[in-house]
């Protein structure tokens, strides 16, 4: 579900056929109930008026459509356009003019309207204005309303796609309480945009926030401190029910606020007693079990499947055996065209870099200074046979750390690697930057390059390689909710960018 969230084009599509079938729809039962009347007048529902048919299905049909058009244009080209901070001139302009134009088109169309419905109807000058403000003000209220539904849809998608980031970070936020809050804000949404009587809203707008606040506090405090008990239930429904008491005046109190009156908030805040004490409290300790034996089985899964230390040895051991064989025809090379001072040097960085994997690569953390040290050296060697190509060009900001800060060892390598592997070719221009740089234990790492089509002889073309897809293993695994892994790639780009929150 979060995956297909985060791909913005599915959404968009979910989002424009959910739109085209309302309209649709719409069209659908404004031509049945125009069939079900005479087809040369339809009877008003309120007056014993009849308006011409043409005239009425024409009036509905443009006003749905005009509706329609409105939305697709707001919803998929502006509003778009307005967050990524593209055009911002024109996307205003493009909003005053649609505000515009469904404001005189509805201003028409019900000017027309009020002369059908009422026989001898004589439209003065100051009539005609008020009926247009009218429309003009119900063309606002619409804006008003998609400005709403934009800032809960993406409040909501930012929501689901950062659920796992959001609740490792802030312990008080339970499994699935993100989704009852996207599932509150939409319904709030629709229930003040409709006819709905006042205590129903005062209801939905106290009741449902309450009892998600109750679900995680009891599910990341409540619970786990009464399984200490000796009857960890009974302790659990005792506390409840203390927390329940203390709410009830403040809860009765936000009732009065929604609803004016001082009996319905008293009533609202028995609701939301019976609501907590009856539903969710039970079904918080049925969720929280069963998360638990979720929770066991995994962690039996794992040790199944060698998800453990010897597992992550494994995954820090790999290393493309590509790069052992470019470095060692790469010091054979240089051997045979220059003196030793180059080869030399090429040894001795080559050597460095075995010792780090056979001995530094088996700790569980090492100093950032000494995997920085790692891919310095790796990029050296690794410029020992591209400094010759004019055409190949290196950039690197990497700053080097005095601080003692703890990495895992190989997070780094395996993009750096990468982008040598994919990013160079020797008949092409080519090009890899790779910045690095650490800000409040925060370490922000970048490596972008270009793409080649690599030769159909080339025993690497259809091999894509593990390592990202193991470091990424290893991210989840050891950073879960303190990293941001982005992958961008184009045609003729490859960018990666990673966050990481290090101790």
């Amino acid at each position: 579900m979060k995956e297909f969230i985060k791909r913005t084009v599915n959404f968009t599509r979910v989002e424009f056929w959910a739109a085209t079938t309302i309209f649709v729809f719409a069209i659908f039962f404004l031509i049945t109930n125009t069939l079900g009347n005479d087809w040369n007048a339809v009877k008003n529902t309120s007056e014993n008026i009849r308006i011409p048919f043409d005239y009425y299905f024409t009036s509905k049909l443009l006003r749905y459509t005009i509706l329609y058009l409105a939305f697709l244009l707001l919803n998929f080209v502006i509003v778009p356009r307005l967050i990524r901070k593209e055009s911002l001139v024109l996307d205003i302009l493009l909003i005053i003019l649609i505000f515009l134009a469904v404001g005189l088109a509805f201003g028409i169309i019900n000017t027309q309207l009020k002369r059908l419905l009422l026989p001898g109807y004589q439209a003065n000058h100051a009539t005609h204005i008020s009926v247009i403000q009218n429309n003009f003000l119900f063309a606002a209220w619409l804006l008003l309303l998609m400005g709403f539904y934009s800032v809960i849809k993406y409040a909501s998608l930012y929501l689901l796609t950062h659920a796992e980031t959001i609740q490792s970070r802030y312990k008080f936020v339970a499994p699935g309480s993100l989704v009852a809050s996207v599932i509150w804000m939409i319904t709030m949404f629709l229930l003040l945009t409709v006819t709905t009587e006042e205590p129903i809203k005062a209801i939905w707008g106290t009741i449902l926030p309450c009892s998600i606040l109750f679900y995680s506090y009891a599910f990341q405090f409540l619970i786990p401190q009464s399984l200490y008990k000796k009857k960890p239930f009974r302790a659990y429904i005792g506390k409840t029910l203390l927390i329940l008491i203390l709410a009830f005046i403040p809860v009765a109190l936000l009732g009065m606020l929604l609803t004016n009156h001082g009996d319905p908030g008293l009533a609202i805040s028995s609701l939301n007693t019976a609501v907590q004490l009856l539903i969710i409290m039970p079904l918080t300790w049925v969720l929280y079990k069963r998360h638990m034996r979720g929770n066991e089985e995994i962690n039996y899964l794992k040790k199944e499947l060698g998800q453990s230390h010897a597992h992550f040895d494994f995954l820090r051991s790999q290393i493309n055996p590509h790069f052992l064989f470019n470095a060692l025809n790469t010091i054979y090379g240089t051997a045979l065209q220059e003196n030793a001072e180059r080869t030399s040097e090429g040894v001795e960085k080559l050597g460095d870099m075995m010792r780090f994997m056979l001995q530094e690569n088996m700790q569980d953390k090492i100093s950032l200074s000494r995997e920085i040290d790692y891919v310095n050296n790796y990029i050296s060697l690794q410029k020992l046979r591209t400094d010759a190509n004019p055409n190949i060009k290196i950039q690197t900001e990497i700053e080097q750390q005095v601080n003692i800060i703890q990495i895992a060892p190989m997070l780094l390598i395996p993009f750096v690697e990468n982008a040598f592997k994919h990013g160079i070719s020797f008949r092409e221009p080519s090009y890899i930057t790779i910045t690095l740089e650490v800000k409040d234990r925060t370490l922000y790492f970048d490596v972008c390059n270009s793409k080649h089509t690599r030769q159909e002889n080339d025993p690497e073309q259809n091999n894509s390689g593990i390592g990202l897809n193991n470091v990424r293993q290893r991210l989840k695994m050891l950073y879960p909710g303190k990293h941001e892994l982005v992958v961008r790639e184009t045609k003729k780009d490859f960018f990666v960018h990673l966050t990481l929150q290090l101790s």
